[in-house]
């Protein structure tokens, strides 16, 4: 991922490259199945992309790694489309997350999705994915960084976003991969100056904590 760059410039992205019949990033293709192995499905926004080849890679002998084919985007989107990106097959395990596109602000000066409605909109993609049967993991946003450009964000309400996020997941039962609690302390070295993305090398770190997260909820379920 180029940086800095709009978030919604990944799923612009691949808007276009279907409309001109030209070949989508592997990152978002399709995966044939192994036989034999758990079907795990990745839903988030480009963060998520960032990781989802290494995931697959770390978990290639372990599950069958599919992820949505889009930037997840804002979790209005994801009430939207859930029923769309879960499809009809059974998923062992769904890992999840929203919040920096939420985050977005507005000319208004509101954000994209105020908290109420984060909530609200979380709480309605846990009851869709609750129904799935699947072992649902909750990705907590990783930090923005004051200043981040391409769009603006308000940066310094990611905390009670993610403290929404953790009281829906509790109340549902859900596992939660504090990402942001992984990456924080290493943040300078790990993310890109004025930007919510990471470095190409940094993805591999958070991959590790997807896949380790992932790979619990699997022998949780066997």
């Amino acid at each position: 991922m180029k940086s800095p760059a709009p978030l919604l410039a990944l799923f612009a992205f691949a808007a276009a490259t279907l409309a001109q019949n030209t070949p989508v990033p592997e990152y978002f293709a399709p995966i044939e199945d192994r036989p034999g192995l758990p079907r795990v499905l990745l839903i988030g926004d480009s963060i998520s992309v960032g990781y989802t080849l290494p995931v697959r890679e770390l978990l290639k002998d372990k599950a069958n790694v599919h992820r949505i084919p889009v930037n997840g985007g804002p979790s209005s989107r994801a009430v939207a489309r859930m029923d769309q990106w879960i499809g009809d097959k059974k998923w062992d395990v769904i890992h999840f997350n929203f919040g920096i596109h939420d985050l977005v602000l507005l000319k208004e000066g509101r954000r994209q999705v105020e908290p109420g409605d984060y909530e609200k909109n979380l709480r309605a993609v846990v009851t869709k994915l609750k129904a799935t049967g699947a072992r649902l993991i909750w990705a907590s946003t990783t930090p923005i960084p004051e200043g981040a450009v391409a769009p603006a964000f308000d940066f310094a309400r990611v905390p009670e976003y993610n403290a929404i996020a953790k009281r829906v997941m509790t109340e549902n039962g859900v596992a939660i991969d504090d990402l942001n609690a992984a990456v924080t302390p290493r943040l300078a070295e790990l993310q890109n100056p004025n930007d919510v993305h990471f470095k190409p090398e940094s993805y591999a770190f958070l991959a590790k904590h997807v896949a380790a997260s992932i790979e619990a909820a699997l022998v949780a379920g066997k």
